[in-house]
């Protein structure tokens, strides 16, 4: 099974653009509770980092690009996000990281839950240690 898990994003649009649609429990699996987005990241600049226990999130770049490297603990996958059409859906237990943004990168997240730092895994060794149990 792969860790990458794009998500299909209704594109409407006409002479004058596109509308790409995002609707809670529909093509984004969960109710959204939090949205955030990341900006002005500085070049060189790698962001994520940790794994979440029971938190999900759909990440899209909005505007720019850039690399997601996607870790269960027994495989590593990585996809270019590269288009506001292509959302990916980050689950449960899944070590993501962020790279090569692009100047005008806007990566857009929704989350399934308000902030917790309890649901956090910042540590990759802890990371593994839990994902490889399952």
């Amino acid at each position: 099974m792969s860790l990458i898990n794009l998500v299909d994003v209704q594109v409407l649009g006409d002479e004058r653009g596109h509308l790409n649609v995002l609707e809670a429990n529909r093509n984004i699996p969960f109710a959204i509770q939090r949205v955030y987005y990341l900006t002005a990241t500085q070049p060189g600049v790698s962001r994520g980092f940790h794994a979440h226990k029971e938190l999900e999130q759909m990440a899209v770049c909005v505007a720019g690009q850039c690399r997601m490297i996607m870790n269960d603990g027994h495989s590593v996958e990585e996809v270019m996000l590269d288009s506001p059409a292509k959302v990916l859906h980050v689950g449960k237990m899944i070590w993501h990281e962020m790279h090569d943004f692009s100047d005008d990168c806007v990566l857009l997240v929704l989350a399934s839950d308000y902030y917790d730092e309890q649901d956090y895994i910042r540590n990759y060794e802890d990371f593994l240690a839990l994902a490889t149990r399952n």
